[in-house]
Protein backbone atom coordinates (compact mmCIF):
# COMPACT_ATOMS: atom_id res chain seq x y z
CA UNK A 1 0.00 0.00 0.00
CA UNK A 2 1.11 3.03 -0.95
CA UNK A 3 1.99 5.53 2.23
CA UNK A 4 -0.08 9.08 1.65
CA UNK A 5 1.57 12.22 3.21
CA UNK A 6 0.60 15.20 4.94
CA UNK A 7 2.67 18.22 6.01
CA UNK A 8 0.67 20.13 8.69
CA UNK A 9 3.02 22.82 10.01
CA UNK A 10 2.73 24.62 13.61
CA UNK A 11 1.13 21.59 14.80
CA UNK A 12 3.14 21.75 17.80
CA UNK A 13 -0.34 23.21 19.44
CA UNK A 14 -3.68 24.67 19.28
CA UNK A 15 -5.18 24.43 16.00
CA UNK A 16 -2.07 22.37 14.40
CA UNK A 17 -2.33 19.52 16.54
CA UNK A 18 -6.25 18.87 16.19
CA UNK A 19 -5.23 18.95 12.36
CA UNK A 20 -2.55 16.28 13.19
CA UNK A 21 -4.96 14.50 14.66
CA UNK A 22 -7.31 14.73 12.30
CA UNK A 23 -5.28 14.30 9.20
CA UNK A 24 -4.35 10.98 10.95
CA UNK A 25 -7.55 9.22 11.75
CA UNK A 26 -8.00 10.38 7.74
CA UNK A 27 -5.26 7.72 6.90
CA UNK A 28 -2.19 10.25 6.32
CA UNK A 29 0.92 9.68 7.23
CA UNK A 30 1.20 13.35 8.94
CA UNK A 31 4.77 14.98 9.11
CA UNK A 32 3.97 17.17 11.79
CA UNK A 33 6.57 20.52 12.10
CA UNK A 34 6.53 23.05 14.39
CA UNK A 35 9.64 25.55 15.59
CA UNK A 36 8.99 24.10 19.46
CA UNK A 37 9.95 20.50 18.92
CA UNK A 38 9.21 19.31 22.00
CA UNK A 39 5.51 20.47 21.81
CA UNK A 40 5.18 18.61 18.10
CA UNK A 41 6.63 15.53 19.77
CA UNK A 42 4.76 15.17 22.23
CA UNK A 43 1.47 15.47 20.01
CA UNK A 44 3.12 12.84 17.91
CA UNK A 45 3.42 10.62 20.86
CA UNK A 46 -0.13 11.34 21.27
CA UNK A 47 -1.19 10.58 17.54
CA UNK A 48 1.09 7.06 17.69
CA UNK A 49 3.06 5.82 14.65
CA UNK A 50 1.19 7.73 11.75
CA UNK A 51 2.55 10.98 12.89
CA UNK A 52 6.64 12.18 12.61
CA UNK A 53 7.11 15.17 14.34
CA UNK A 54 10.31 17.10 13.46
CA UNK A 55 11.65 20.63 14.55
CA UNK A 56 11.30 22.96 11.41
CA UNK A 57 11.47 26.82 11.15
CA UNK A 58 9.65 27.49 8.42
CA UNK A 59 10.98 30.94 8.02
CA UNK A 60 14.62 29.49 6.72
CA UNK A 61 14.55 28.02 3.25
CA UNK A 62 17.66 25.57 4.38
CA UNK A 63 14.98 23.99 7.34
CA UNK A 64 12.03 23.48 5.02
CA UNK A 65 14.01 22.19 2.37
CA UNK A 66 16.15 19.56 4.65
CA UNK A 67 12.84 18.77 6.34
CA UNK A 68 10.85 17.89 2.94
CA UNK A 69 14.03 15.77 1.91
CA UNK A 70 12.98 13.55 5.16
CA UNK A 71 9.51 12.17 3.59
CA UNK A 72 10.05 9.12 1.01
CA UNK A 73 8.25 10.94 -1.25
CA UNK A 74 6.18 14.19 -2.10
CA UNK A 75 3.08 14.90 0.28
CA UNK A 76 -0.38 14.34 -1.42
CA UNK A 77 -1.49 17.25 1.07
CA UNK A 78 0.58 20.38 2.83
CA UNK A 79 -1.57 22.72 5.42
CA UNK A 80 0.29 25.85 6.04
CA UNK A 81 -0.83 26.63 9.30
CA UNK A 82 2.24 27.95 11.48
CA UNK A 83 1.58 31.63 12.45
CA UNK A 84 2.17 34.78 14.79
CA UNK A 85 0.47 37.27 16.34
CA UNK A 86 1.79 40.56 16.63
CA UNK A 87 -1.09 43.83 18.25
CA UNK A 88 -0.67 46.66 18.65
CA UNK A 89 -1.89 50.55 16.67
CA UNK A 90 0.28 51.00 13.41
CA UNK A 91 1.45 54.29 14.90
CA UNK A 92 3.22 52.26 17.66
CA UNK A 93 3.78 49.17 16.02
CA UNK A 94 7.43 48.32 16.10
CA UNK A 95 8.80 47.41 12.84
CA UNK A 96 10.48 44.03 14.38
CA UNK A 97 7.00 43.08 15.23
CA UNK A 98 5.25 43.62 11.19
CA UNK A 99 8.56 41.93 10.06
CA UNK A 100 8.21 39.25 12.27
CA UNK A 101 4.12 38.69 11.07
CA UNK A 102 5.09 39.07 7.91
CA UNK A 103 7.94 36.62 7.97
CA UNK A 104 5.74 33.55 9.87
CA UNK A 105 2.42 34.06 8.30
CA UNK A 106 3.21 34.93 4.65
CA UNK A 107 6.83 34.33 4.05
CA UNK A 108 6.83 30.79 5.82
CA UNK A 109 3.89 29.65 3.81
CA UNK A 110 5.35 30.80 0.69
CA UNK A 111 8.65 28.72 1.52
CA UNK A 112 6.91 25.60 2.67
CA UNK A 113 4.75 25.89 -0.54
CA UNK A 114 6.70 26.32 -2.78
CA UNK A 115 8.82 23.56 -1.83
CA UNK A 116 6.69 21.25 -2.00
CA UNK A 117 5.02 22.39 -4.89
CA UNK A 118 9.13 21.40 -6.41
CA UNK A 119 8.65 18.15 -4.75
CA UNK A 120 5.57 16.93 -6.44
CA UNK A 121 6.03 18.57 -9.56
CA UNK A 122 9.64 16.75 -9.80
CA UNK A 123 7.10 13.40 -9.16
CA UNK A 124 4.50 14.20 -11.28
CA UNK A 125 2.06 13.59 -8.01
CA UNK A 126 0.21 16.43 -7.88
CA UNK A 127 -1.42 17.54 -4.83
CA UNK A 128 -3.17 20.21 -2.68
CA UNK A 129 -1.91 23.15 -0.62
CA UNK A 130 -4.13 24.36 2.20
CA UNK A 131 -2.87 27.95 3.38
CA UNK A 132 -4.88 29.01 7.09
CA UNK A 133 -5.38 32.62 6.20
CA UNK A 134 -7.72 34.16 9.04
CA UNK A 135 -11.32 36.35 8.69
CA UNK A 136 -8.62 39.25 9.79
CA UNK A 137 -7.29 38.65 6.39
CA UNK A 138 -10.73 39.21 4.55
CA UNK A 139 -11.44 42.46 6.76
CA UNK A 140 -9.42 44.64 8.97
CA UNK A 141 -9.54 44.64 12.67
CA UNK A 142 -7.97 47.42 15.36
CA UNK A 143 -4.62 47.06 16.44
CA UNK A 144 -3.84 44.03 14.36
CA UNK A 145 -2.32 45.56 11.44
CA UNK A 146 0.59 43.44 10.84
CA UNK A 147 -1.42 40.34 11.62
CA UNK A 148 -4.22 41.35 8.96
CA UNK A 149 -1.69 42.26 6.57
CA UNK A 150 -0.03 38.95 6.17
CA UNK A 151 -2.85 37.17 6.52
CA UNK A 152 -4.54 39.40 3.64
CA UNK A 153 -1.66 38.25 1.77
CA UNK A 154 -1.89 34.77 2.49
CA UNK A 155 -5.09 35.09 0.32
CA UNK A 156 -3.88 36.45 -2.50
CA UNK A 157 -0.47 34.29 -2.42
CA UNK A 158 -2.88 31.50 -2.92
CA UNK A 159 -4.61 32.28 -5.45
CA UNK A 160 -1.65 32.80 -7.25
CA UNK A 161 -0.68 29.25 -6.35
CA UNK A 162 -3.50 27.90 -7.67
CA UNK A 163 -2.93 30.00 -11.33
CA UNK A 164 0.84 28.74 -11.83
CA UNK A 165 0.16 25.34 -10.39
CA UNK A 166 -3.17 24.06 -11.51
CA UNK A 167 -1.52 22.77 -14.53
CA UNK A 168 0.79 20.75 -12.95
CA UNK A 169 -2.49 18.98 -10.98
CA UNK A 170 -1.87 20.87 -7.80
CA UNK A 171 -4.97 22.73 -6.00
CA UNK A 172 -4.03 25.79 -3.76
CA UNK A 173 -7.09 27.20 -1.18
CA UNK A 174 -7.30 28.95 1.80
CA UNK A 175 -9.57 28.81 4.86
CA UNK A 176 -9.96 31.98 7.22
CA UNK A 177 -11.14 30.95 10.38
CA UNK A 178 -13.13 33.36 12.70
CA UNK A 179 -13.48 33.69 16.21
CA UNK A 180 -12.11 29.72 16.90
CA UNK A 181 -11.81 28.64 20.41
CA UNK A 182 -8.47 27.57 20.50
CA UNK A 183 -4.85 27.94 19.69
CA UNK A 184 -3.57 32.11 19.79
CA UNK A 185 -7.34 32.90 21.21
CA UNK A 186 -7.38 30.87 24.09
CA UNK A 187 -6.16 33.04 26.53
CA UNK A 188 -8.91 35.75 25.21
CA UNK A 189 -11.73 33.19 25.98
CA UNK A 190 -10.69 32.40 29.12
CA UNK A 191 -12.80 35.22 30.08
CA UNK A 192 -16.28 34.12 29.96
CA UNK A 193 -17.89 37.82 29.29
CA UNK A 194 -15.62 38.13 26.65
CA UNK A 195 -16.90 34.57 25.35
CA UNK A 196 -20.39 35.40 25.84
CA UNK A 197 -20.14 38.78 23.56
CA UNK A 198 -18.28 37.23 21.25
CA UNK A 199 -20.32 34.30 21.01
CA UNK A 200 -23.68 36.60 20.35
CA UNK A 201 -21.91 38.25 17.58
CA UNK A 202 -21.55 35.06 15.71
CA UNK A 203 -24.96 34.43 13.89
CA UNK A 204 -24.64 30.52 14.59
CA UNK A 205 -24.37 31.90 18.30
CA UNK A 206 -21.60 29.97 19.06
CA UNK A 207 -17.29 30.16 19.00
CA UNK A 208 -15.94 28.19 16.42
CA UNK A 209 -13.81 25.25 17.35
CA UNK A 210 -10.08 23.78 16.16
CA UNK A 211 -12.17 20.29 15.10
CA UNK A 212 -14.42 22.81 12.84
CA UNK A 213 -11.57 24.29 10.79
CA UNK A 214 -9.77 20.93 10.43
CA UNK A 215 -12.97 19.34 8.99
CA UNK A 216 -12.85 21.84 6.51
CA UNK A 217 -8.67 21.61 5.81
CA UNK A 218 -9.23 18.09 5.23
CA UNK A 219 -12.12 18.65 3.04
CA UNK A 220 -10.09 20.34 0.92
CA UNK A 221 -7.49 18.40 0.72
CA UNK A 222 -9.29 15.39 -0.29
CA UNK A 223 -11.23 14.22 -3.60
CA UNK A 224 -14.20 15.97 -2.59
CA UNK A 225 -13.00 19.17 -3.40
CA UNK A 226 -11.07 18.01 -6.97
CA UNK A 227 -12.84 20.86 -8.79
CA UNK A 228 -11.92 23.68 -6.47
CA UNK A 229 -8.75 25.39 -6.21
CA UNK A 230 -8.17 28.89 -5.56
CA UNK A 231 -10.85 29.62 -3.27
CA UNK A 232 -10.71 31.17 0.46
CA UNK A 233 -13.42 29.57 2.75
CA UNK A 234 -14.48 30.82 6.06
CA UNK A 235 -15.13 28.86 8.87
CA UNK A 236 -16.72 31.86 10.77
CA UNK A 237 -20.42 30.43 11.74
CA UNK A 238 -21.31 34.16 9.52
CA UNK A 239 -19.53 36.80 11.29
CA UNK A 240 -18.33 38.24 8.61
CA UNK A 241 -21.53 38.60 7.10
CA UNK A 242 -23.14 39.48 9.80
CA UNK A 243 -21.73 42.83 11.13
CA UNK A 244 -25.31 44.68 9.93
CA UNK A 245 -26.76 42.52 12.91
CA UNK A 246 -24.60 44.84 15.10
CA UNK A 247 -26.43 48.28 13.21
CA UNK A 248 -29.51 49.64 14.73
CA UNK A 249 -32.06 49.60 12.23
CA UNK A 250 -35.98 51.07 12.13
CA UNK A 251 -38.28 48.21 11.87
CA UNK A 252 -39.20 47.05 8.42
CA UNK A 253 -43.52 48.41 9.64
CA UNK A 254 -42.45 51.81 10.61
CA UNK A 255 -43.63 54.67 8.72
CA UNK A 256 -41.58 56.38 6.17
CA UNK A 257 -40.68 59.62 6.48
Amino acid sequence: MTTTWAVITGAGRGIGAVLARHAAKEGYRVAAWDLDGEAVRAVAAEIGEACVPLAVDVTDESSVRAAMGELPAAPALVVNNAGIVRFGPLLELAAADWRAALDVNLTGTFLVARVAAERMIAESAGGAIVNISSINGLAAAPGAGAYTSSKAGVVMLTEHMALEWGAHGIRANAVAPGLIDAGMSDAIYADPEVRRLRSGRVPLGRLGTAQDVAETVLFLGSEKAAYITGQTLAVDGGITRGALNAMPRARSDAPAE
